[in-house]
Protein backbone atom coordinates (compact mmCIF):
# COMPACT_ATOMS: atom_id res chain seq x y z
CA UNK A 1 0.00 0.00 0.00
CA UNK A 2 1.33 3.42 -0.99
CA UNK A 3 2.02 5.64 2.02
CA UNK A 4 0.00 8.84 2.12
CA UNK A 5 1.21 12.21 3.35
CA UNK A 6 -0.67 15.33 4.31
CA UNK A 7 1.60 17.96 2.78
CA UNK A 8 4.60 17.44 0.52
CA UNK A 9 7.32 19.50 -1.13
CA UNK A 10 9.30 19.34 -4.37
CA UNK A 11 12.08 21.88 -4.98
CA UNK A 12 13.96 22.43 -8.23
CA UNK A 13 15.46 24.98 -10.59
CA UNK A 14 13.50 23.58 -13.58
CA UNK A 15 15.88 25.10 -16.14
CA UNK A 16 14.10 23.81 -18.11
CA UNK A 17 11.22 21.76 -16.74
CA UNK A 18 11.73 18.29 -18.27
CA UNK A 19 10.05 14.91 -18.02
CA UNK A 20 12.39 13.82 -15.23
CA UNK A 21 11.09 16.68 -13.12
CA UNK A 22 7.55 15.80 -14.13
CA UNK A 23 8.09 12.18 -13.07
CA UNK A 24 9.17 13.42 -9.63
CA UNK A 25 6.24 15.84 -9.32
CA UNK A 26 3.66 13.30 -10.45
CA UNK A 27 5.03 10.69 -8.05
CA UNK A 28 4.83 13.21 -5.21
CA UNK A 29 1.30 14.29 -6.02
CA UNK A 30 0.17 10.65 -6.02
CA UNK A 31 1.20 10.37 -2.36
CA UNK A 32 0.17 13.78 -1.03
CA UNK A 33 -3.12 15.39 -0.14
CA UNK A 34 -1.44 18.71 -0.83
CA UNK A 35 1.76 19.28 -2.78
CA UNK A 36 3.88 22.42 -2.99
CA UNK A 37 6.26 22.86 -5.92
CA UNK A 38 8.97 25.45 -5.32
CA UNK A 39 11.45 26.79 -7.86
CA UNK A 40 14.26 29.29 -7.37
CA UNK A 41 17.73 29.85 -8.80
CA UNK A 42 20.20 32.72 -8.56
CA UNK A 43 21.83 33.84 -10.76
CA UNK A 44 20.32 30.99 -12.75
CA UNK A 45 20.75 30.58 -16.50
CA UNK A 46 20.21 33.00 -19.37
CA UNK A 47 16.82 32.51 -20.96
CA UNK A 48 15.26 30.81 -17.93
CA UNK A 49 13.74 33.71 -16.03
CA UNK A 50 11.07 33.41 -13.36
CA UNK A 51 8.15 34.16 -15.68
CA UNK A 52 9.17 31.52 -18.20
CA UNK A 53 9.60 28.78 -15.60
CA UNK A 54 6.36 29.77 -13.90
CA UNK A 55 4.59 29.50 -17.24
CA UNK A 56 5.84 25.96 -17.78
CA UNK A 57 4.75 24.82 -14.33
CA UNK A 58 1.35 26.47 -14.64
CA UNK A 59 0.77 24.89 -18.05
CA UNK A 60 1.90 21.40 -17.09
CA UNK A 61 0.51 21.38 -13.53
CA UNK A 62 -2.38 23.88 -13.45
CA UNK A 63 -3.93 22.27 -10.36
CA UNK A 64 -0.83 22.40 -8.16
CA UNK A 65 0.49 25.16 -5.91
CA UNK A 66 3.61 26.11 -7.86
CA UNK A 67 5.76 28.95 -6.53
CA UNK A 68 8.59 30.39 -8.62
CA UNK A 69 10.64 32.82 -6.58
CA UNK A 70 13.27 35.41 -7.41
CA UNK A 71 14.38 38.47 -5.45
CA UNK A 72 11.65 40.72 -6.91
CA UNK A 73 8.89 38.19 -6.34
CA UNK A 74 10.14 37.54 -2.83
CA UNK A 75 10.17 41.26 -2.05
CA UNK A 76 6.59 41.57 -3.31
CA UNK A 77 5.38 38.69 -1.16
CA UNK A 78 7.21 39.94 1.94
CA UNK A 79 5.71 43.40 1.53
CA UNK A 80 2.22 41.94 1.13
CA UNK A 81 2.69 39.99 4.37
CA UNK A 82 4.33 42.89 6.20
CA UNK A 83 7.47 40.92 7.02
CA UNK A 84 11.13 41.78 6.61
CA UNK A 85 12.47 41.14 3.14
CA UNK A 86 14.95 38.36 2.53
CA UNK A 87 17.06 37.56 -0.52
CA UNK A 88 17.22 34.34 -2.50
CA UNK A 89 20.54 32.58 -1.76
CA UNK A 90 23.04 32.14 -4.57
CA UNK A 91 23.13 28.77 -6.28
CA UNK A 92 26.60 28.11 -4.90
CA UNK A 93 25.70 28.83 -1.27
CA UNK A 94 26.18 25.98 1.26
CA UNK A 95 23.45 23.37 1.47
CA UNK A 96 22.46 24.51 4.95
CA UNK A 97 21.79 28.05 3.69
CA UNK A 98 19.39 26.71 1.07
CA UNK A 99 17.69 24.39 3.56
CA UNK A 100 17.12 27.18 6.06
CA UNK A 101 15.83 29.45 3.29
CA UNK A 102 13.28 26.85 2.18
CA UNK A 103 12.18 26.31 5.78
CA UNK A 104 11.74 30.07 6.22
CA UNK A 105 9.71 30.29 3.00
CA UNK A 106 7.41 27.49 4.12
CA UNK A 107 6.84 28.93 7.58
CA UNK A 108 6.39 32.55 6.53
CA UNK A 109 5.03 32.58 2.99
CA UNK A 110 3.91 29.13 1.87
CA UNK A 111 1.43 28.05 4.51
CA UNK A 112 3.54 26.20 7.07
CA UNK A 113 5.52 22.96 7.49
CA UNK A 114 5.48 19.92 5.25
CA UNK A 115 5.71 16.33 6.42
CA UNK A 116 7.55 14.95 3.39
CA UNK A 117 10.04 16.14 0.81
CA UNK A 118 10.50 14.37 -2.53
CA UNK A 119 13.81 14.41 -4.40
CA UNK A 120 15.73 12.27 -6.84
CA UNK A 121 19.07 13.02 -5.24
CA UNK A 122 21.12 11.69 -2.32
CA UNK A 123 20.96 15.04 -0.52
CA UNK A 124 17.30 14.45 0.29
CA UNK A 125 17.91 12.84 3.68
CA UNK A 126 19.88 15.84 4.92
CA UNK A 127 17.29 18.21 3.48
CA UNK A 128 14.47 16.45 5.30
CA UNK A 129 16.44 16.42 8.55
CA UNK A 130 17.08 20.17 8.33
CA UNK A 131 13.40 20.86 7.70
CA UNK A 132 12.41 18.63 10.61
CA UNK A 133 14.68 20.59 12.92
CA UNK A 134 13.29 23.93 11.71
CA UNK A 135 9.69 22.73 12.10
CA UNK A 136 10.27 20.76 15.29
CA UNK A 137 8.28 17.95 13.69
CA UNK A 138 8.94 14.84 11.63
CA UNK A 139 9.72 15.25 7.91
CA UNK A 140 10.19 12.20 5.70
CA UNK A 141 12.30 11.97 2.57
CA UNK A 142 11.06 9.98 -0.43
CA UNK A 143 13.66 9.43 -3.14
CA UNK A 144 12.29 8.90 -6.66
CA UNK A 145 14.37 7.23 -9.39
CA UNK A 146 17.76 8.29 -8.03
CA UNK A 147 19.47 5.88 -10.43
CA UNK A 148 17.64 7.53 -13.38
CA UNK A 149 16.46 4.12 -14.53
CA UNK A 150 13.06 5.40 -15.62
CA UNK A 151 14.38 8.51 -17.39
CA UNK A 152 18.01 9.38 -18.02
CA UNK A 153 18.04 13.13 -18.49
CA UNK A 154 20.75 15.76 -18.12
CA UNK A 155 19.57 19.32 -17.60
CA UNK A 156 22.88 20.54 -18.97
CA UNK A 157 22.35 18.54 -22.14
CA UNK A 158 18.84 19.92 -22.59
CA UNK A 159 20.04 23.49 -22.11
CA UNK A 160 22.79 22.91 -24.67
CA UNK A 161 20.30 22.02 -27.41
CA UNK A 162 16.61 22.00 -26.40
CA UNK A 163 15.49 21.40 -30.00
CA UNK A 164 17.31 18.05 -30.00
CA UNK A 165 15.57 17.01 -26.77
CA UNK A 166 11.93 16.91 -27.78
CA UNK A 167 11.66 13.38 -26.35
CA UNK A 168 12.39 14.57 -22.81
CA UNK A 169 10.30 17.76 -22.78
CA UNK A 170 6.57 18.19 -22.36
CA UNK A 171 4.87 19.44 -25.55
CA UNK A 172 4.26 22.96 -24.23
CA UNK A 173 7.82 23.24 -22.92
CA UNK A 174 9.34 22.10 -26.21
CA UNK A 175 7.05 24.45 -28.12
CA UNK A 176 8.43 27.35 -26.12
CA UNK A 177 11.88 26.67 -27.55
CA UNK A 178 10.82 26.43 -31.21
CA UNK A 179 12.32 29.47 -32.99
CA UNK A 180 9.66 31.83 -34.33
CA UNK A 181 10.42 33.13 -37.82
CA UNK A 182 8.69 36.46 -38.51
CA UNK A 183 7.60 37.48 -41.99
CA UNK A 184 6.66 41.12 -42.50
CA UNK A 185 5.73 43.13 -45.55
CA UNK A 186 3.17 45.45 -47.00
CA UNK A 187 0.12 44.43 -48.99
CA UNK A 188 0.84 42.32 -52.06
CA UNK A 189 4.48 41.55 -51.22
CA UNK A 190 4.06 37.76 -51.30
CA UNK A 191 4.25 37.31 -47.55
CA UNK A 192 1.46 34.74 -47.14
CA UNK A 193 2.61 32.76 -50.16
CA UNK A 194 6.13 32.72 -48.75
CA UNK A 195 4.86 31.55 -45.34
CA UNK A 196 3.19 28.51 -46.89
CA UNK A 197 6.16 27.72 -49.15
CA UNK A 198 8.72 28.10 -46.37
CA UNK A 199 6.72 25.87 -44.03
CA UNK A 200 6.46 23.21 -46.74
CA UNK A 201 10.16 23.44 -47.57
CA UNK A 202 11.15 22.89 -43.94
CA UNK A 203 8.41 20.34 -43.11
CA UNK A 204 6.85 22.48 -40.42
CA UNK A 205 3.72 24.58 -39.91
CA UNK A 206 2.96 28.26 -40.23
CA UNK A 207 0.68 30.72 -38.46
CA UNK A 208 -1.71 32.51 -40.83
CA UNK A 209 -2.43 36.22 -40.38
CA UNK A 210 -5.39 36.52 -38.02
CA UNK A 211 -5.86 40.24 -38.62
CA UNK A 212 -7.03 39.73 -42.18
CA UNK A 213 -9.37 36.92 -41.09
CA UNK A 214 -10.88 39.13 -38.40
CA UNK A 215 -11.16 42.09 -40.77
CA UNK A 216 -13.16 39.96 -43.20
CA UNK A 217 -15.32 38.60 -40.34
CA UNK A 218 -16.12 42.16 -39.27
CA UNK A 219 -16.90 43.28 -42.80
CA UNK A 220 -13.94 45.66 -42.84
CA UNK A 221 -15.11 47.56 -39.75
CA UNK A 222 -12.63 47.40 -36.89
CA UNK A 223 -12.64 49.19 -33.55
CA UNK A 224 -9.70 50.38 -31.49
CA UNK A 225 -10.23 47.48 -29.07
CA UNK A 226 -10.00 45.05 -31.99
CA UNK A 227 -6.32 45.92 -32.34
CA UNK A 228 -5.33 44.35 -29.02
CA UNK A 229 -7.66 41.41 -29.66
CA UNK A 230 -6.01 40.76 -33.02
CA UNK A 231 -2.49 40.88 -31.61
CA UNK A 232 -3.31 38.65 -28.63
CA UNK A 233 -5.05 36.12 -30.85
CA UNK A 234 -2.09 36.09 -33.24
CA UNK A 235 0.24 35.26 -30.34
CA UNK A 236 -2.16 32.61 -29.00
CA UNK A 237 -2.20 30.96 -32.42
CA UNK A 238 1.58 31.00 -32.48
CA UNK A 239 1.55 29.06 -29.23
CA UNK A 240 -1.00 26.58 -30.55
CA UNK A 241 0.86 25.98 -33.80
CA UNK A 242 4.19 25.64 -32.01
CA UNK A 243 2.88 22.40 -30.47
CA UNK A 244 2.81 20.93 -33.98
CA UNK A 245 5.92 22.63 -35.35
CA UNK A 246 9.14 21.00 -36.39
CA UNK A 247 12.40 22.83 -35.87
CA UNK A 248 10.94 26.22 -36.80
CA UNK A 249 7.59 28.00 -36.67
CA UNK A 250 6.83 30.32 -39.58
CA UNK A 251 4.79 33.37 -38.56
CA UNK A 252 2.87 35.18 -41.30
CA UNK A 253 3.01 38.60 -39.56
CA UNK A 254 3.53 39.66 -35.94
CA UNK A 255 1.86 42.12 -33.54
CA UNK A 256 4.11 44.79 -35.04
CA UNK A 257 1.84 44.78 -38.08
CA UNK A 258 -1.19 45.31 -35.86
CA UNK A 259 0.56 48.30 -34.29
CA UNK A 260 1.01 49.77 -37.75
CA UNK A 261 -2.70 49.48 -38.52
CA UNK A 262 -3.63 50.86 -35.11
CA UNK A 263 -1.54 53.95 -35.82
CA UNK A 264 -3.00 54.34 -39.31
CA UNK A 265 -6.63 53.72 -38.40
CA UNK A 266 -6.87 55.33 -34.98
CA UNK A 267 -3.76 57.45 -34.53
CA UNK A 268 -3.02 55.66 -31.27
CA UNK A 269 -1.65 52.39 -29.89
CA UNK A 270 -2.83 50.71 -26.68
CA UNK A 271 -0.10 49.92 -24.15
CA UNK A 272 -0.96 46.22 -24.31
CA UNK A 273 -0.49 46.24 -28.08
CA UNK A 274 2.79 48.14 -27.83
CA UNK A 275 4.06 45.48 -25.40
CA UNK A 276 3.03 42.65 -27.72
CA UNK A 277 4.72 44.42 -30.65
CA UNK A 278 8.03 44.10 -28.78
CA UNK A 279 7.72 40.31 -28.84
CA UNK A 280 11.10 38.88 -30.00
CA UNK A 281 11.60 36.53 -32.94
CA UNK A 282 14.60 34.42 -33.88
CA UNK A 283 14.64 35.79 -37.43
CA UNK A 284 12.78 38.67 -39.00
CA UNK A 285 12.34 38.89 -42.77
CA UNK A 286 10.88 41.83 -44.66
CA UNK A 287 9.38 40.90 -48.03
CA UNK A 288 10.41 43.41 -50.68
CA UNK A 289 7.79 45.26 -52.70
CA UNK A 290 9.30 44.06 -55.99
CA UNK A 291 6.26 41.99 -56.98
CA UNK A 292 3.70 43.68 -59.24
CA UNK A 293 0.94 45.11 -57.05
CA UNK A 294 -2.22 42.98 -57.25
CA UNK A 295 -5.53 44.53 -56.28
CA UNK A 296 -7.77 41.77 -54.90
CA UNK A 297 -10.63 44.07 -53.99
CA UNK A 298 -9.65 44.43 -50.34
CA UNK A 299 -6.33 46.24 -50.62
CA UNK A 300 -5.56 49.93 -50.77
CA UNK A 301 -3.55 51.58 -53.53
CA UNK A 302 0.07 50.85 -54.41
CA UNK A 303 1.20 54.09 -52.76
CA UNK A 304 -0.06 52.66 -49.44
CA UNK A 305 2.18 49.61 -49.94
CA UNK A 306 5.21 51.88 -50.33
CA UNK A 307 4.27 53.71 -47.12
CA UNK A 308 3.95 50.39 -45.31
CA UNK A 309 7.40 49.27 -46.43
CA UNK A 310 8.96 52.50 -45.19
CA UNK A 311 7.16 52.19 -41.87
CA UNK A 312 8.39 48.62 -41.38
CA UNK A 313 12.00 49.52 -42.12
CA UNK A 314 11.90 52.53 -39.80
CA UNK A 315 10.16 50.60 -36.99
CA UNK A 316 12.62 47.71 -37.14
CA UNK A 317 15.63 50.01 -37.21
CA UNK A 318 14.31 52.09 -34.30
CA UNK A 319 13.87 48.91 -32.26
CA UNK A 320 17.33 47.71 -33.30
CA UNK A 321 15.80 44.52 -34.68
CA UNK A 322 18.02 42.88 -37.26
CA UNK A 323 16.10 41.95 -40.39
CA UNK A 324 16.82 40.62 -43.83
CA UNK A 325 15.16 41.91 -46.98
CA UNK A 326 13.87 39.08 -49.18
CA UNK A 327 13.81 39.96 -52.85
CA UNK A 328 13.14 38.28 -56.16
CA UNK A 329 10.96 35.31 -57.09
CA UNK A 330 9.50 32.94 -54.53
CA UNK A 331 12.17 30.24 -54.98
CA UNK A 332 14.93 32.75 -54.33
CA UNK A 333 13.19 34.06 -51.22
CA UNK A 334 12.72 30.56 -49.82
CA UNK A 335 16.37 29.63 -50.47
CA UNK A 336 17.62 32.81 -48.83
CA UNK A 337 15.37 32.44 -45.80
CA UNK A 338 16.31 28.78 -45.26
CA UNK A 339 20.02 29.61 -45.41
CA UNK A 340 19.75 32.51 -42.98
CA UNK A 341 17.51 30.63 -40.55
CA UNK A 342 19.97 27.74 -40.46
CA UNK A 343 22.82 30.14 -39.70
CA UNK A 344 21.01 31.33 -36.57
CA UNK A 345 19.37 28.13 -35.25
CA UNK A 346 21.85 25.37 -36.13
Amino acid sequence: MIERFRRGLVVGKFCPLHLGHELLINHARSQCDNLIVLSYTKPGFDGYDRERRAGWLHTRFPDLACHVIDDDELARRCKARGIERRLVPNDGAPDDVHRQFVAWLLLNLLGGPVDVVFTSESYGDGFAAALAEAFDSSVRHVCVDEARSALSISGTQVRRNPLACRHVLGPEVFADFVPRIALLGGESTGKSTLARALAEARETVYVPEFGREHWEHRGGLLSFDDMVYIARTQVEREQQQALMAGRWLICDTTPLTTQLYSELLFGSVADALANLARRPYANTFLCAADFPFVQDGTRQEEEFRRRQQTWYQDALQQRQIHFELLEGPLSRRVDTAVRLIRDVTS
